[in-house]
């Protein structure tokens, strides 16, 4: 393992989660872990990992059988690494490599991604992030085609994006397979558009949309919302 200089830690709880300025997380992060809500039995994988803090939050909160953390991006999975082996976390691996190529050793039941939001040639390009915001090293199809080798037939696959991707994911699913299920948007507030879309899809499964309630990060006076509250659990 290299050194990894000006990384930092985040405290979850008891646990604390290694950083970077590549490597950081948002409230993205929580809802996403909070909307696949993986069962005991389950085994994940999360792509486009980052630091681990999806992989994290599902395994602390949900307890599934095992966890594994997919970045393509070294540094992210020493960062990790060193979540995993400082709080001593069990059944649960980070593995540095290309989604595009990989595969799991065995079929799994529910896979999350955080993937880059912006197209290649949209938006403003972080210099310290562009990977992680930019689909300069995979595309939303990327991602699905993954989720295909690895699922198990009725596995699911849970995405985060901004809404305006939303047309990119459902087609790239039903073009691997994946028929999407479940819809929830995210909003500030009733007078907000939506900034966040959170899409989830089966596996082989039949065509129905469910579009759940949106999701309110503030209250009626400004403040956090009762639900956010909900999603961070160990702060």
């Amino acid at each position: 393992m290299s050194e990894i200089t000006g990384h930092s830690v985040e405290k979850l709880g008891m646990v604390g989660l290694h950083i970077s300025a590549a490597h950081r997380f948002g409230t993205d992060a929580f809802l996403l872990a909070d909307f696949a809500a993986p069962r005991h039995k389950d085994t994940v994988i999360d792509l486009c990992s980052g630091c681990g803090i999806i992989a994290v939050l599902m395994k602390l909160r949900f307890e599934p059988k095992a966890v594994t953390a997919v970045e393509i991006e070294s540094e992210g999975t020493e960062l990790t690494n060193i979540t995993i082996q400082e709080n001593e976390l069990k059944a649960f691996d980070a593995v540095c490599a290309d989604l595009r190529e990989w595969r799991s050793e065995r079929e799994v039941d529910v896979i999350t991604c955080n993937p880059p939001y912006f197209a290649e040639s949209a938006g403003y390009r972080s210099q310290t992030a562009a990977t992680a915001r930019h689909e300069l090293l995979c595309s939303i199809g990327d991602v699905c085609a993954a989720a295909k080798r690895s699922l198990k037939f009725g596995g699911k696959l849970c995405i985060c994006n901004r809404p305006e991707r939303l047309c990119d994911i459902m087609v790239a699913m039903r073009e691997q397979g994946i028929e999407p299920k479940r819809v929830r948007f995210v909003s500030k507030n009733a007078d907000s558009a939506p900034w966040l879309v959170l899409v989830e899809g089966h596996k082989g499964g039949k065509a129905f949309l469910t579009v759940e309630k949106t999701f309110y990060t503030t209250d009626d006076n400004g403040n956090t919302s009762e639900e956010l509250k909900s999603v961070y659990p160990f702060l």
